[in-house]
């Protein structure tokens, strides 16, 4: 089994900024994303892929931050942009 360094690392003790959406969407006076969410390196909120924004994956492609998860009530899944890969 391969295992994601940047997904072992990552420890997900981080604080969400903002708590309340997608911190680029709020700032563009928008809130028409669709999931969210949180870089665990810095944590960030960002919209995922299936929103017009797609701030998470803008944010990974800006600070190079490899690890997000889903800041959606119920879930806990994480996903490295790096590898590719889910955790």
């Amino acid at each position: 089994m391969v295992t994601c360094e940047d997904l072992a690392a990552a420890s997900g003790d981080v604080r969400p900024t903002p708590v309340d959406g997608c911190a680029d969407c709020l700032a563009q006076g928008k809130r028409d994303w669709v999931h969210l969410r949180m870089c665990l390196s810095c944590g960030h909120i960002g919209c995922c892929d299936s929103s017009p924004g797609k701030h998470a994956t803008a944010h990974f492609r800006a600070v190079d931050h490899p690890v997000i998860q889903s800041y959606e009530p119920g879930e806990d899944w994480r996903w490295c942009f790096r590898h590719q890969t889910a955790g």
